[in-house]
């Protein structure tokens, strides 16, 4: 399906320096968004540098940390004090493959715009605020360490993955963030921050030809070319699972469980990887989803609640799902699925209402300017045309599912987490 046939239809350019810009004019939507985001995120530890062929290795963490770097500058106003003074809503995120600067405003949106550029292409790094920052993270890193469901996630990780770096906490390690210089933090910048390996996605009330036409102006004053494409460097995954059950004792009230199927099936991207991704999605709402039978079922036994439940997550590297949440019986609920997961009866007519579902909720993206940033960027930076969803929707078959699920839940792939009470608060139900 093409953009036009969606009714929406991003006015696309590519400047001489290689930055992508894609503007998806909305008329009558108060509300603008924009994001500035960079194919570099958690994994990309290891890579060759562009033109050289140097190879690096840097700390683990380093692109979270140079995404709390960017938000620091030389010379006031800082940019936070400035998205303020426009009345805009500012912040950023890392993940696995994506570095995401992103403003939302009802105004001023030329400016924002430039103070977004001032975020991410005016680098900032002394040895006295790199040392302040690792204090900061260290003690973001210990906040999430104890966090009960952010260990229940990181810890299966772990036991899925023998040496792929998604099996590493995005935030990195207390030890690792000690050891981060201002010059890993510049080859960093200057590798994966350049306008070849960036794109900027903007959507709301404007004129596109304005903004193309403005961003352009400022990226001229940098005067850059485009880079050779980054090679990144992964170890080679062995097959099978790191370990098969992690547990971890926490005060929670109820017990937390996670369990996670490793797909082997990677090394995809376009086209064929959006087709891989929506085949193991639609199998994970047909035997999983809230309206699915067997969701009722444990539901009704009391074996989960309304916050279960089961995703599929990939890139051109990794691929797993995971499945889980609260629990009184962890070992009762995992007998009971890996029973019935292989073998639950799925129904052709439940296809086909959850794929109306789905396109329903395609179109439904385009009214939310947070979530179609999200989408556009996780895709992008796949390969993939946020466009050719619905088409791709349409063209999975029962028998797609029905083989994604025979090779894809096997035991030799599959991991468990848990997260038990301590033995001060004891386990209650719930409902």
């Amino acid at each position: 399906m093409s953009w036009q046939a969606i009714g929406e239809e991003p006015v696309r350019e590519t400047l001489d320096s290689g930055l992508e810009i894609f503007v998806l004019p909305k008329p009558g939507l108060k509300k603008t968004y924009a994001t500035y985001a960079t194919h570099y995120g958690s994994i990309d530890s290891h890579f060759r540098r562009p033109g050289s062929g140097e190879r690096v290795d840097v700390p683990d963490g380093i692109a979270h940390f140079l995404e709390h770097k960017m938000f620091e500058k030389e010379t006031d106003p800082q940019v936070f004090e400035r998205f303020a003074q426009l009345g805009a809503y500012s912040n950023a995120y890392t993940e696995y493959i994506t570095t995401t600067f992103l403003f939302s405003a009802t105004s001023d949106i030329q400016d924002c715009l430039e103070t977004l550029l001032r975020v991410v292409e005016e680098p900032y790094f002394t040895e006295e605020n790199v040392e302040k920052e690792k204090g900061i993270i260290e003690q973001e890193i210990r906040m999430y360490l104890d966090m009960p469901g952010e260990r229940l996630r990181s810890n299966l990780m772990r036991a899925l993955y023998h040496k792929n770096p998604v099996r590493l906490d995005i935030a990195g390690s207390v030890e690792s963030i000690r050891t981060i210089t201002t010059e890993d933090l510049y080859l960093c910048y200057h590798t994966f921050y350049h306008p070849s390996n960036m794109a900027i996605f903007v959507a709301g009330d404007v004129d596109p030809g304005r903004i193309i036409d403005h961003l352009s102006t400022l990226e001229k004053r940098r005067a850059l070319k485009p880079l050779p494409s980054i090679e990144r460097i992964f170890p080679e995954e062995p097959a099978g699972v790191a370990e098969k059950r992690v547990e971890q004792s926490m005060p929670v009230s109820t017990p937390l469980w996670l369990m996670g199927y490793k797909d082997g099936e990677t090394g995809l991207s376009g086209r064929e990887l959006l087709r891989h991704d929506m085949t193991m999605s639609l199998m994970w709402n047909l035997l999983l989803g809230s309206s699915s039978s067997l969701f009722n079922e444990l539901y009704q036994d009391g074996l989960i609640n309304e916050r279960f439940y089961a995703h599929y997550s990939s890139a051109s590297n990794y691929a797993f799902s995971a499945l889980g949440g609260e629990t009184p019986d962890p070992e009762r609920l995992e007998s009971t699925l890996t029973a019935r997961l292989p073998n639950q009866a799925l129904r052709q007519a439940d296809l086909d209402r959850l794929k109306r579902k789905e396109m329903g909720e395609f179109l439904t993206l385009f009214e939310n300017l947070e979530e179609l940033a999200f989408a556009f960027n996780a895709l992008h930076f796949r390969g993939i045309d946020l466009a050719e969803v619905p088409t791709i929707i349409e063209g999975i078959t029962m028998g797609d599912l029905e083989e994604a699920r025979g090779r894809h839940l096997t035991e030799s792939a599959r991991a468990s987490s848990l997260v038990i009470p301590t033995p001060m608060t004891g386990a209650g139900g719930f409902r």
